[in-house]
């Protein structure tokens, strides 16, 4: 994640597209990027598109943003509303300050002071980073419980780091030589394992893959060359992103770490076009919009726009708000404290303040390098899913009503399914009378509360709208909020 931002290009890739030169071989095109050709059988047409040459169909989709954007964004996607962000590396093992914590002690110019004094402390003179890896063993990780956990928060997907800026990947990718979870630390592939528990229990599965990697030499190099070359984006990111996607089909890839070089350097475009088009998950693939300086909230499938986006408004394009349980850091932290994390009804309110708005939301635990997941963290996400289990059908596959907020004191928030209209309460009310202003009664209008069948007294406000609902008095709820259900309503 971007807990701290670098450097910012100002080349604004709106319309950027790439258009590399292409070697003729007996008459036909073949990919301009060696490797595409050599490790999946890729030919490269004049515009821009791809074909595998193991059955597929000519792309429909250009590697321009134009063409890209059109994309209708996978059903899925909308549907689910809840999902969960692991993040999970070397990080986890250093256990201090944030996942950043490489880039703070050695890469930002001066160092971080409590980074430089927590080594010094702890560790010998001269310890590097890459030595942290053998200490992030994963000895207790077991993807099954994790799973069980991620089912039980009533989360739909599940997102897991499969490289961060660090460039750790956490499978075996041979473009990662010994910096990898299969070479190094916990020696198994941590995406393959979870990726088939999570699946098995009918949840959908993504990865999180950072675009740039803080200290390799390559991308070092193509940086000095003010991004004019590309020898990192050839020989090592995208041949690694390929494999990544024809190995483990990933059904969303959340990109990050875009933010240095423009698209055209990543070459975003045209990964997105075979992605779309030919890739094994070319129906189902969802993409998020970190995919060159630029780009965020601008192009790709939904929009982060930024860490713990949270708009004022109805945004007009599918987003998705990112947040993470300790409200200082991604990854695990061994000093985190109780008042550092959100609470549940602060999570629920949150979450239903997202869906309201027609966005996602993608809430991310640390586990520790170990390979469990906190306690605190567990509970957490139980604490969602039995809110969910509940309140769930206000939330799961809803869309946004034509009001998303009730202009009253109580903090209440609408969702909808066709004819229906949910009010979610988000808030303790002092009085057994809600007043609802917006919906428009009828002489159908129903009223229950969501875990309870009995339809609940109201009587109209005005001729026009709006209506005062007697309620029951409302049953225990940890995460604070509870759903009246508006049937026959406009």
């Amino acid at each position: 994640m971007e807990t701290d931002k670098l450097e910012t290009s100002n080349a604004d890739p709106a319309e950027s597209e790439c258009q590399p030169e292409y070697a003729e071989v007996e008459g036909s095109e073949v990919h301009p990027w060696p490797y595409l050709n050599d490790h999946f059988g890729f030919k490269y047409k004049k515009d821009n598109s791809f074909i595998m040459q193991f059955g597929q169909t000519a792309a429909r989709y250009t590697a321009n943003w134009t063409s890209l954007d059109s994309r209708p964004l996978p059903s899925w996607y909308d549907e689910a509303k809840v999902g969960i962000f692991v993040h999970w590396g070397v990080f986890s093992a250093v256990g201090f300050k944030s996942e950043w914590f490489w880039w703070h002690w050695q890469g930002q110019d001066p160092p971080d002071i409590s980074c430089e004094l927590y080594m010094a402390t702890n560790y010998r003179p001269g310890f590097s980073y890459a030595e942290f890896a053998p200490k992030f063993h994963a000895q207790f990780f077991n993807p099954e419980q994790w799973a069980d956990i991620f089912k039980a928060s009533g989360a739909k997907y599940v997102v897991l780091t499969a490289k961060h800026h660090e460039g750790f990947t956490t499978w075996g990718s041979p473009y990662s030589w010994n910096w990898n979870s299969v070479d190094n630390g916990p020696h198994r592939d941590l995406v393959g394992d979870l990726g088939e528990a999570v699946r098995n229990r009918s949840l959908h599965y993504g990865l999180y893959n950072s675009l740039y990697e803080w200290f390799h030499p390559l991308y070092l190099a193509d940086k000095k060359n003010q991004f004019k070359t590309q020898q990192f984006v050839a020989d090592k990111l995208l041949p690694e992103l390929y494999n990544m996607v024809v190995r483990y089909r990933p059904e969303l890839i959340w990109s990050d770490g875009d933010w240095e070089a423009p698209d055209t350097y990543w070459n975003s475009t045209e990964f997105l076009a075979w992605l779309y088009n030919d890739s094994p998950v070319k129906d189902t693939v969802v993409t998020n919009d970190r995919w060159g300086a630029g780009c965020a909230c601008k192009h790709g499938g939904y929009y982060n726009c930024e860490d713990k986006y949270t708009p004022g408004e109805l945004p007009k394009h599918k987003w998705e708000k990112c947040t993470s349980v300790d409200s200082l850091s991604w990854g695990y932290r061994w000093n985190m404290k109780l008042s550092e994390l959100m609470d549940l009804p602060s999570i629920i309110k949150d979450l239903v303040r997202t869906v309201a708005l027609g966005g996602n939301y993608l809430l991310n635990v640390g586990p520790t390098p170990d390979g469990m997941i906190p306690v605190v963290f567990e509970e957490r996400l139980r604490g969602v899913g039995a809110w969910l289990e509940i309140n769930g059908e206000a939330i799961y596959t809803s869309k946004p009503w034509r009001v998303q907020r009730e202009n009253t004191t109580a903090s209440i928030w609408y969702t909808s399914k066709g004819n229906t209209v949910y009010a979610i309460i988000t808030t303790k009310l002092s009085k057994y009378t809600v007043q609802l202003l917006e919906p428009k009664t009828s002489v159908i209008t129903k009223v229950t509360l969501l875990g309870d069948p009995k339809p609940l007294a109201w009587s109209p406000l005005s001729p026009s709208s709006g209506l005062s609902v007697l309620l029951p008095q409302l049953p225990y709820s940890p995460g604070e909020a509870w759903t009246l259900k508006l049937e026959g309503v406009q």
